[in-house]
């Protein structure tokens, strides 16, 4: 087995490794998203073995809401990325909470995407990924995915990115992936939610009860219950627009 060169970075190649990184890697910034409506930062982030790129959004650049409390956008992207793992199927890129440049805020292992998809017909296709997304952004009552927050790689896997406003206990679905709204969930989605709705009274609902509200974790629950209730993707409700704005 050949060694690493003395001085020469790697990628993570592991989960703990990543995690690792995001947590204790120095942060190099290098610019800003000037599209996002919240600070957005990307830099490199490294250890002494270890590099990555990264996107930083620090709570102090959080753009204030109407209807979610002022500073815990972070923590909705973290947790976010908790139920994500809890399903096992990986919507969220590693994300983290920690101190940076600019104070504490959300720390997440930036991804490529493939620059072969065509986003536009990508989202109006079958791809299983996207259904899951789907399933997802009903359990976190996603109130903003866009195309542009869905990102397909080379590798066939689809990441979800900005989930800074999602949790509300309000019904506020607002997603381009109406695809199978009114559809009977597939059987990977409801074992997937079997396990999900276990977690969340056990674990995961500790976990997420650092960022959100009871009142939050008590809906997230119930919105799982519902799910597996009707075994169907929900629809737009009518109360709240059903596409974000810009779509893209």
């Amino acid at each position: 087995m050949s060694e690493q060169p003395a001085g020469e970075l790697r990628a993570p190649a592991t989960d703990a490794e990543t995690r690792a990184l995001l947590l204790e890697g120095e942060i190099d910034l290098e610019g800003r998203m000037l599209d996002a409506s919240n600070v957005t930062l990307v830099g490199t982030i490294r250890t002494p073995e270890l590099e990555a790129e990264c996107v930083y959004k620090p709570v102090a650049g959080e753009r204030p809401l109407w209807d979610f409390p002022d500073g815990t956008l972070a923590g909705r992207e973290v947790s976010a990325a908790l139920v994500s793992e809890a399903t096992g199927w990986d919507v969220v890129p590693p994300t983290v909470l920690r101190e940076g440049p600019f104070g504490p805020g959300m720390v997440q292992l930036w991804i490529d995407g493939d620059p072969d998809v065509d986003l536009v017909a990508f989202v109006r296709s079958n791809d299983p990924g996207l259904r899951r997304m789907a399933v997802f952004d009903a359990v976190v009552n996603n109130a903003d995915r866009k195309g542009g927050h869905i990102i397909p790689t080379t590798s066939g896997h689809v990441y979800g990115v900005d989930h800074g406003i999602c949790f509300s206990p309000d019904p506020k679905l607002r997603t381009l992936l109406w695809r199978w709204a009114g559809k009977p969930l597939p059987l990977e989605a409801l074992a997937v939610l079997e396990r999900l709705a276990d977690d969340l009274r056990g674990d995961l609902g500790e976990a997420l009860h650092e960022h959100l509200t009871r009142r939050e974790v008590r809906c997230t629950q119930q919105r799982v219950a519902e799910l597996l209730r009707t075994q169907l993707h929900p629809e737009p409700s009518g109360e709240w627009p059903a596409l974000p704005w810009p779509p893209f």
